[in-house]
């Protein structure tokens, strides 16, 4: 008998899918990597829908796409689960909590002038977000580092990362050494998934949005402008600020220096994806209609793309060539994710406070396997309160 709603090959409600993201989306603070170590304790340890290689295939292919790689991950994961009805409820339900809390965040601007403080809920929060990403990158390593040789392959992505290398042509390099060492190695010309993969990196390049050449405001150009970045992105929320400037502010002057530094700040403070940037903005140009727009052109290119590769991965699994290309990119995505990870922790455990935080959040996770979404929270009051004591 099957039940209404249900996804044969997953076996994952539409219902419980929306309730994931959307616990996930109101609750991931933290950028990227901290989103998918919390994507990756939700449904890799504690629900069991994805082994730790299923997790690091999907990982791997969002890192070959532009566009916001936390938003594609619950895109891909909604795909896996409940086929195509769940690619769109999955990455949805993941990116309405953060829009609706930048669309007020942005009325809330454009009526008083200035941003809610909230320095005080980081400072808690972002050392527990260390321990949650220390807990994932556990785990994903132990399946990303699978023999001596891709240790080494680990170590030189992370140190080419730390020197400043393109994390792209780190991904594809590490991808390429790989797929082509096992192929020497095996003496076996590459078979047909060679030329699937192909397809992989010529996605990018498929969809780039037409270029907005007028400088008058127009919720058109607006959003034409919004779909490009979402076509072409790669990297993290410094290189949305390279592309916003270069355009809003430069070029067409629809923002100031001042309203740009503060669309990003409330991408970086909110939960949820941080390409919500667009919504504030979007909010600021044109209100409501200018927020919904601005959200739908910057995300709607994630969906195409993951509904454009996500079949490909099992495939890609299956084929030794591209099945060692992936291998090769799991191992940079682990060796990026880390280094960001080191990143973010020079900024977050800063006192005896915050190091207190990130080791007791560390400990509950690993041995008491506590839910990370109630630590985030706690490390929030936490953060709180102690902003009160001090002020």
């Amino acid at each position: 008998m099957t039940e209404m709603g249900l996804n044969q090959a997953g076996g994952t409600s539409l219902s419980e899918l929306a309730a994931l993201f959307l616990k996930l989306g109101t609750t991931a603070f933290g950028g990227p990597a901290a989103h998918i170590a919390m994507m990756e304790d939700e449904l890799v340890r504690r629900r069991q829908w994805l082994t730790h290689d299923e997790f690091l295939d999907l990982l791997g292919a969002t890192n070959l796409i532009p566009g916001p790689n936390s938003t594609e991950m619950a895109i891909h994961i909604g795909h896996r689960r409940a086929g195509w009805a769940g690619l769109l409820v999955a990455g949805s339900c993941f990116i309405l909590p953060a829009v609706v809390i930048v669309t007020a965040i942005a009325w809330a601007y454009v009526q008083y002038g200035k941003l809610p403080k909230a320095e005080g809920l980081l400072y808690g929060v972002k050392p527990v977000i260390i321990a949650v990403v220390l807990q994932a990158l556990w785990g994903l390593g132990r399946s990303a580092l699978k023999n001596k040789p891709l240790i080494a392959l680990g170590v030189v992505a992370a140190a080419a990362s730390f020197l400043g290398g393109d994390e792209v042509v780190i991904l594809f390099g590490a991808g390429f050494l790989v797929a082509v060492a096992r192929q020497f190695h095996s003496r076996k010309f590459p078979s047909g998934g060679a030329r699937l993969l192909a397809v992989v990196p010529v996605v990018p390049l498929a969809a780039t949005a037409p270029v907005v050449t007028s400088t008058a405001f127009g919720l058109w150009p607006m959003f034409l402008f919004f779909l490009k970045v979402g076509s072409v992105l790669f990297g993290s929320g410094y290189v949305l600020l390279a592309f916003l400037r270069a355009d809003l502010v430069d070029r067409w002057g629809w923002l100031s220096e001042g309203q740009l530094l503060d669309a990003i700040a409330v991408g970086q403070f909110t939960p949820g994806p941080v390409f919500t940037t667009a919504t504030f903005i979007g909010y600021l140009l044109a209100g409501l209609p200018g927020a919904s727009l601005a959200t739908l052109g910057i995300f709607l290119p994630a969906f195409f793309f993951v509904a454009i590769s996500g079949p490909l991965v099992p495939k890609l699994r299956k084929s030794p060539f591209a099945g060692a290309f992936l291998d090769g990119v799991n191992v940079a995505s682990f060796a990026l994710m880390a280094v960001v990870t080191w990143q973010l922790g020079r900024v977050a455990v800063t006192d005896w406070l915050t190091v207190t935080l990130a080791v007791a959040s560390a400990v509950l996770l690993f041995r008491y396997r506590v839910n990370s979404a109630w630590l985030v929270l706690g490390g929030a009051a936490v953060g709180f309160l102690t902003t009160l004591l001090r002020t």
